[in-house]
């Protein structure tokens, strides 16, 4: 008897706590967030400036719901978190996934903007291949001529010049290094190739122009010297035979 009443209680316990949802709290499995729940979570934290936590909102979002009317709107803003988080190498694949899957989105002006200033972003240094400076004038050009309208073609002008004088900087470390190494036909060459070149910098071209005629002086002396060293040399040679 005792032990069917024990059994009753406890079948009576359960029952309660099910219908109080303790159980369900432990046994079932909560509901996924919402495609717009995880969007709204994700613009929240790029509010609140927590940028790494918006790309998790985000990318939650496009891997489970890719065909949601968000997800479009989460992969931009996936690249908008990458590129305020200073990451701008994840930045530029972001956005040119974005470019790759909607080609005729409305913001692609936008998007390819924001993909050379990321790859203007990512050169660190003068003596560092010029890639990420290239790709950053292909997509500035880009934006120019086929949206010439736009803020965003105005605004690339500025960076089109910095890339220029990236670009200009680069090839003077180069010369520069002829030049304290006594390579002076070779530092003649590049100095004189950079003042072709670069004829939309003043500064540039004016102190290539003069390195590249003492580069060329200094050529000729050396040519000059070697010449008659050998001469002389020859020279020598036979009276020694003498």
């Amino acid at each position: 008897m005792k032990k069917a009443f024990r059994i009753v209680a406890a079948v009576s316990l359960i029952v309660m706590l099910t219908g109080c949802g303790f159980l369900d709290s432990y046994m079932i499995t909560p509901p996924e967030d919402t495609a717009q729940e995880l969007f709204e979570s994700g613009k929240e934290s790029m509010t609140d400036k927590n940028y790494s936590d918006a790309v998790g909102f985000f990318t939650k979002l496009k891997d489970r719901y890719p065909f949601s009317p968000y997800t479009p709107s989460a992969e931009l803003a996936l690249g908008d978190a990458f590129f305020m988080d200073e990451k701008y190498e994840q930045a530029a694949d972001a956005y040119m996934e974005f470019e790759a899957l909607h080609p005729r989105h409305e913001e692609i002006p936008y998007v390819l903007y924001q993909i050379g200033v990321s790859r203007y972003k990512s050169f660190s240094s003068i003596d560092k291949p010029l890639r990420h400076v290239n790709e950053a004038m292909e997509y500035f050009n880009r934006v120019k001529e086929n949206y010439p309208d736009t803020r965003y073609a105005k605004e690339a002008d500025a960076y089109i010049a910095g890339c220029r004088q990236y670009m200009a900087d680069h090839e003077l470390y180069v010369a520069d290094f002829y030049w304290r190494t006594k390579e002076y036909r070779a530092a003649w060459l590049r100095y004189q190739a950079i003042a072709d070149e670069f004829k939309d910098l003043p500064e540039v071209r004016t102190y290539s122009l003069k390195r590249s005629k003492l580069s060329y002086m200094r050529f000729q002396k050396g040519s000059s010297e070697a010449v008659r060293e050998k001469e002389q040399g020859s020279w020598k040679n036979w009276f020694e035979w003498l």
